[in-house]
């Protein structure tokens, strides 16, 4: 795996009354690897808002972490059969938040990794959603690494 790869991350959100809710970043991420734990550092923009959110996701069997720092902080853990409350700090205000994931799957090669979590998404101790989220990571070698689809 190279040091720069494309990372695209994809979810869904399933609401009680509002149906599917589909999210999609793809973007260029910085990559290494140290230990037993895969490591992805990128910068993201808020439309609309001054500022940037630094992030960095850390994978390892059966746990995701995802870490915001800038205009909106957070340390989200993603751990199969275990739920985790953190506070998420927003612009808009800080929301507290539990995260029970019931399966996060890895599977890697030498060119990419892809990432499958299913959870549920708790908003100051009451059920929000279903959620899902999606990840690939692809090395530059695979080839066809492009921000263009």
């Amino acid at each position: 795996m190279t040091d720069q790869v494309l990372l695209s991350i994809s979810g869904l959100q399933f609401m009680e009354d509002e149906g599917v809710e589909p999210v999609e970043v793809v973007t260029v991420a910085d990559y290494y690897r140290k230990e037993n734990s895969h490591y992805l550092i990128y910068d993201e923009v808020l439309e609309g808002i001054e500022g940037k959110i630094k992030n960095i996701i850390k994978v390892k069997e059966h746990v995701l972490e995802v870490t915001k720092k800038g205009l909106a902080n957070v340390h989200m853990v993603f751990e199969e059969n275990k739920k985790n409350v953190t506070y998420y700090t927003t612009p808009f205000g800080n929301l507290l938040i539990g995260l029970m994931a019931t399966s996060v799957d890895v599977n890697e090669n030498d060119k990419d990794i892809n990432i499958q979590v299913a959870y549920q998404l708790e908003v100051n101790y009451e059920f929000l959603a279903d959620c899902t989220i999606t990840m690939n990571i692809k090395s530059k070698e695979a080839g066809d690494f492009s921000l263009q689809q």
